[in-house]
């Protein structure tokens, strides 16, 4: 039999260190998700992408509640979602941090006509519109129509696995 912990009812502790390790298990890609506000570029990482629906062609995100840089990007008539590279480890950490005035240091980058930004040299790009935010626990859940969309076939993933970066062979 496998033993479980408890994961924290209602009214119980939840040891956060020890959830978040399981968490950490499942790996996931690395996602750019960014805008044009006000003439510059915004923008932030998330690990927590998923596909939704072909028909209509949704994916969701999940924001931690309280961002300051997502009332920004939600204004925006379209956002960029950029599937990082494995060479983008670094990109990926200055668009995980704090301050959001240095995230786009360096980067290469472009807008597209609808304001999306799209980070160069991904493994592949989403222009997407807004359609639902639900709140749900500490995060908001973020569902995106697909508007346009291209893939970088020869360009391997960046992969995030145990609060580590990995990358993913391309090809046979």
């Amino acid at each position: 039999m496998i033993e479980l912990d408890d994961a924290g009812l209602p009214g119980g502790d939840t040891d956060i260190k020890a959830l978040r390790s399981v968490y950490g298990r499942f790996p996931t890609g690395v996602m750019a998700v960014c805008a044009m506000h006000e003439g510059d570029p915004v923008g932030f990482a998330v690990s927590s992408f998923n596909t939704v629906s072909a028909e209509p062609p949704l994916v969701s995100i999940c924001v931690q509640r309280g961002s300051s840089t997502w009332p920004l990007l939600a204004s925006s008539p379209m956002i960029g979602l950029s599937v990082l590279a494995a060479a983008q480890q670094s990109l990926c950490r200055q668009l995980a941090a704090r301050n959001h005035f240095d995230r786009f240091t360096g980067a290469g980058w472009s807008a597209t006509r609808n304001g999306a930004v799209l980070i160069a040299d991904a493994a592949a790009w989403l222009e997407c519109d807004l359609q639902d935010v639900l709140t749900v626990g500490d995060h908001e859940l973020v569902i995106l129509q697909v508007r346009r969309h291209r893939a970088n076939p020869d360009v391997p993933p960046l992969v995030f696995h145990a609060s580590q970066f990995h990358s993913l062979t391309v090809g046979g």
